[in-house]
């Protein structure tokens, strides 16, 4: 909220990226319940992150951009389902920002046990990419088969990224996208933010990191 309150105060607005998944919604819900919520001015700034946050606070609808999720308008053609998404988050854009999405000021991430963040799984084409920044996915390894998903250049835009994990099954991914991995092995390996790239673990999930790398913030 901090993050929020200082990129309105900065330019009159703030754009955050939201994630969905376990601990992405937790967040919301959270974030939702936070007394605090009501320092941002949300006018400014799906279907979970509505429950858990966007249906509670003041938001202008056409700021927000929902992706088309697994039963969403794809039609027969999941590859123009993606380049009409990144139409649209291109026209959101400003002049300046030059990789064809918003410069989010925050983009929120998690991270699955095998690396994976959005919908980049290891060794598939998507990671590839260089040019477009939506892609359709096919063949995805855990359900929904089919999906859309932000690229690297996308995420890479990105101010600021935060890439949350909990729990014990997520140590051995944090460990190696913090360790030299390259980000078609380990694609949270290459989600890294244009100013600061955060991952905020808890202590589960921090367990297998070099002593060096841990820094913890509460007991």
């Amino acid at each position: 909220m901090t993050r929020l309150v200082d990129a309105v105060a900065a330019k009159g607005l703030a754009e955050l990226v939201l994630t969905g998944g376990g601990i992405g919604t937790q967040i919301l819900a959270e974030l939702g319940a936070a007394p605090a919520r009501d320092a941002v001015d949300w006018r400014r700034d799906e279907t979970g992150a509505r429950r858990a946050l966007l249906d509670h606070v003041d938001v202008v609808p056409e700021r927000v951009h929902p992706m088309p999720g697994p039963h969403g308008p794809y039609g027969p053609n999941p590859e123009a389902a993606a380049d009409r998404y990144a139409r649209e988050l291109q026209a959101a854009a400003e002049p300046q920002d030059r990789a064809g999405v918003p410069r989010f000021d925050v983009l929120m991430l998690g991270i699955g046990p095998d690396g994976h963040v959005a919908s980049l799984f290891p060794g598939q084409p998507a990671l590839y990419e260089e040019e477009r920044t939506v892609v359709a996915v096919h063949g995805a390894p855990k359900p929904p088969p089919m999906r859309l998903t932000l690229t690297l250049p996308a995420i890479r835009a990105a101010c600021e990224v935060w890439i949350i994990a909990s729990g014990a099954e997520k140590a051995g991914a944090a460990r190696l996208a913090l360790s030299g991995a390259g980000p078609v092995q380990v694609p949270a390996a290459g989600a890294r933010g244009v100013q600061a790239t955060l991952f905020l673990l808890d202590r589960a999930a921090a367990v297998e990191l070099p002593v060096q790398l841990g820094r913890f913030a509460s007991p």
